[in-house]
């Protein structure tokens, strides 16, 4: 349907806005099937730039599933880097670090930090909060990785100051411990 609906686009004029609508649809609903590569092809096929801009950018919006939003958030990045604001472009770029970070994790807890994908350092800090030192290990790696050379709203030295906070606040005792006397 979406490919006769395409081809029909081709041969009359149809409405920006509808236009917009369609290829949407068309490429959440290829995202959610996992067929990344059809995806991209489908982008691909669209001439306009400033059109195939804001179906990336609305469907982001839609906070589609975690393999969905990385692909989304990683085009953006790619491809509309000097399109996009400072702020909207640092968004993007949080949103695909945390999508990163959550891809690390175990599937069956990814569900419980999807929440937070946007924000990785709040993840990472919910991880420790949590106890999941392993995950957090895994975590900060990728981090580490991908801050390398980029500039975002946070750096390298946040994520080194969370996790000194919270080392100090492991070794704090509320109170202090008594010898015992035989």
């Amino acid at each position: 349907d979406y490919e006769l609906c395409e081809e029909w686009g081709h041969l009359y004029p149809v409405p920006r806005e509808n236009l917009i609508s369609f290829h949407q649809e068309h490429l959440l609903h290829l995202l959610e099937m996992g067929d990344m590569e059809k995806a991209l092809k489908l982008l691909q096929r669209i001439e306009d730039p400033d059109i195939c801009l804001a179906i990336s950018e609305q469907s982001l919006d839609q906070h589609p599933s975690l393999a969905a939003s990385h692909f989304l958030a990683d085009y953006l990045t790619t491809h509309f880097y000097g399109d996009l604001t400072v702020a909207r472009h640092n968004e993007i770029q949080a949103l695909y670090m945390g999508s990163k970070v959550l891809l690390t994790l175990p599937e069956l807890y990814r569900v419980n930090y999807f929440h937070l994908s946007s924000r990785p350092l709040l993840m990472l800090e919910q991880l420790l909060m949590n106890m999941k030192v392993d995950w957090v290990a895994v975590a900060v790696q990728t981090l580490h990785q991908l801050l390398a050379g980029q500039e975002m709203g946070f750096a390298v030295e946040d994520i080194d100051n969370l996790l000194s906070k919270y080392a100090e606040k492991a070794l704090d005792f509320p109170f202090a411990l008594k010898e015992k006397r035989s």
